[in-house]
């Protein structure tokens, strides 16, 4: 049985070695001025005015909630007041006495604005009316030292909020606002973003379906401090590995994480001539919900002299898609998705006989494979007559058996 298993993975030895790495060059243009979302299974990516917004709401769900400022911005987020009767008394002048917040760099449903002392941050439930209703009084500093106070009023499937200018000749607040931002708007995005600078909602991310990544500005804490850094944030619905080798054997020796900042910003450093470099020895494993993976590291950065950068990708899902039931039984297929009707089958077993099954999504059986064998074993699959669509195949060797997910397109 050893020799076939040396010959297996001499084999899928060769495999590996002919997959395709892609390099993309890419720009978040001068000074970080763009925020670029790239998704790696269609290569798209879309860049957006990173100035263009000031508040981000999450508009995923009836029920949650989040609202992220503007790290690009450099807006800073007080809790002025608990109270909020005391919204129309708020003065900027006692900053000093208000607690800074942030967005969190874990979770985005969790903006500066949801780290207030109320329940739910900026409010608490209301159980009459099963809404969140605001209770603290926020206050935004510009860097230009424009001062807006900020109050979220009400939230269920949607924002109520309201916001003033500060008139700092007159001492009062001006260009009162009330707005109701129902999250129906822009239903295939992540957040509905707003700028209370210009009054309105903006554009300013791709729908949910067209990105994994998203290349901007967020803060961190560095040495029990928070930090503006310039990194990068992942899709809710994928996952990231870190690893400190290219070739990792097995989906098993990876760790996945849904932290949005798992691949984060430390992934490049200045050196000694205060020029960025690449880490050495950083690469990541990106895992979408079907199973597939893609990894990638990056090869090039110039910082915000021009915002330039470059990395490089590939699909391993069938890389690491080998099964091994124990010593003596291992099993593994590609492509994975299917695009040209042939599925490769490669297993090294010591059963004689092995089954191969394929379901559609309701359980019926539309394809039975049975073969006699002797160990390692090559074998294509014609699936030019299924339609489109995801099935699951079930593999047997004697008492030994697993079942996958392909996709055919």
């Amino acid at each position: 049985m050893k020799h076939f298993n040396l010959f297996f993975a001499l084999l899928m030895t060769a495999f590996i070695s002919t997959a395709q790495e892609t390099t993309v060059d890419l720009s978040l243009n001068t000074n970080y001025s763009e925020e670029l979302y790239f998704k790696f299974d269609t290569q798209h990516f879309e860049t957006y005015n990173a100035d263009a917004w000031e508040i981000a709401f999450l508009r995923t769900s009836a029920f949650d909630f989040g609202e992220r400022i503007n790290t690009f911005a450099n807006i800073e987020v007080y809790e002025a007041s608990d109270n909020p009767m005391d919204y129309d008394s708020i003065d900027p002048l006692n900053i000093e006495n208000w607690t800074r917040l942030y967005n969190s760099d874990n979770e985005w449903g969790s903006g500066a604005f949801d780290q207030g002392s109320a329940t739910y941050g900026w409010g608490n439930y209301d159980p009459s009316s099963h809404h969140i209703k605001g209770e603290v009084v926020f206050v935004l500093k510009y860097p230009n030292d424009t001062y807006k106070k900020f109050m979220i009023e009400d939230y269920f499937d949607g924002y109520t909020f309201k916001y003033a200018t500060w008139d700092a000749n007159n001492s009062n607040w001006t260009n009162e606002q009330s707005v109701i931002l129902p999250n129906s708007n822009n239903p295939n995005k992540m957040f509905n973003h707003y700028t209370l600078t210009n009054n309105e909602e903006v554009i300013t991310s791709p729908d949910l379906s067209n990105w994994d990544i998203v290349f901007q500005k967020y803060e961190t804490d560095i040495q029990g401090m928070k930090y503006p850094v310039l990194g990068v944030l992942q899709h809710p619905d994928v996952t990231v590995a870190k690893s400190n080798t290219l070739n990792v054997e097995s989906i098993d020796d990876l760790e996945f994480s849904s932290q949005i900042n798992t691949i984060g910003h430390d992934w490049k450093e200045l050196n000694n001539d205060f020029q960025y470099q690449i880490v050495a020895d950083q690469y990541y494993f990106l895992k979408y919900e079907d199973g597939s993976i893609y990894r990638f590291y990056f090869t090039s950065f110039e910082g915000a002299s021009t915002g330039n950068f470059s990395l490089s990708y590939e699909d391993v899902t069938q890389q690491l898609d080998i099964e091994e039931f124990d010593k003596n039984n291992t099993f593994s297929l590609f492509p994975n998705p299917i695009t040209q009707g042939e599925l490769n089958l490669l297993y090294d077993t010591n059963a004689n006989i092995v089954t191969i099954s394929i379901y559609d999504i309701t359980g019926k059986k539309i394809i039975s494979k049975t073969q006699n064998i002797n160990g390692f074993t090559h074998s294509k699959l014609d699936v030019s007559h299924l339609t489109n669509g995801t099935y699951l195949l079930k593999f047997e060797a004697g008492q030994y058996h697993t079942t996958k997910k392909i996709i055919v397109n």
